[in-house]
């Protein structure tokens, strides 16, 4: 019904809030292998790469070509605040870095691995890097997920990071195989749609796990972060794994 309006709606917008240089209207879900949204224009610079800042730190971000949610913050911050000296963190969906930066930034004494497919996501987390000076403390890798955890990875997380909510799932294979082989804590995000529950999703978890030999030891956390959609919402699991 506000379709109509959309100028005046992102031209008032602009009035109103002069810190906003550009209005971009969904124009359709996230999908694909890179997670990318569509968008149309509706106000302002033609442009979709801006900078969102969050916890001290800053973020070149192109939500036309790489996928970013400023609505994690807070499981950015949470996670961060976990990891500690001398710990080896794999970031297997790392995007443009908003948990890699962070920790980089945090715990000094920590190395992450951040991997990320998309080749566009991964050229703005080297600038995040840059920016943020955690060089040598965070390593951009654009490589396949799985690849990398049963390759040059295998076996040297102390803790790794699966925010890929929608196929995080089919990765839980590569999360053991970078774990080291005495284990480790995995962070992991995926979707509960009603009827299920979060309840469902550990015990689909914890089997995955055992097949690939380790055992879920015990839920750190468990809990629903925020709704996506009518009776959907993303969850957080995370799991201690021997």
């Amino acid at each position: 019904p506000l379709k109509p309006y959309e100028n005046i709606i992102g031209e008032a917008i602009l009035q109103t809030h002069r810190n906003i240089k550009v209005v971009l209207g969904k124009a359709g879900d996230i999908s694909g292998t890179y997670r990318i949204r569509d968008y149309t224009f509706i106000a302002g610079e033609h442009r979709t790469r801006t900078i969102h800042r969050e916890f001290g730190c800053t973020y070149h971000v192109d939500v036309g070509k790489a996928y970013f949610s400023p609505r994690l913050s807070h499981e950015h911050m949470r996670v961060a605040s976990q990891v500690e000296p001398g710990e080896f963190v794999v970031d297997l969906f790392a995007g443009v870095g908003p948990f890699a930066v962070l920790i980089g930034k945090r715990c000094p004494e920590a190395k992450v691995y951040a991997v990320d497919l998309n080749p566009e996501a991964v050229e703005l987390l080297k600038v995040n890097v840059r920016v943020n000076g955690v060089e040598g403390r965070v390593f951009p890798v654009c490589a396949d997920a799985r690849e990398v955890a049963k390759g040059k990875l295998k076996g040297v997380a102390s803790r790794v990071i699966m925010n890929l909510p929608e196929t995080a799932i089919d990765f839980v294979d590569a999360a053991c195989s970078a774990l080291r082989p005495e284990g480790g804590v995995v962070h992991f995000y995926g979707f509960v749609r009603k009827p299920d529950t979060v309840e469902a999703l550990e015990q689909r978890f914890m089997e995955l796990v055992e097949l690939n030999g380790r055992a879920v030891a015990v839920f750190l956390c468990a809990r629903s972060i925020r709704e996506t959609a009518p009776f959907e919402s993303q969850v957080v699991l995370d799991a201690k794994i021997r």
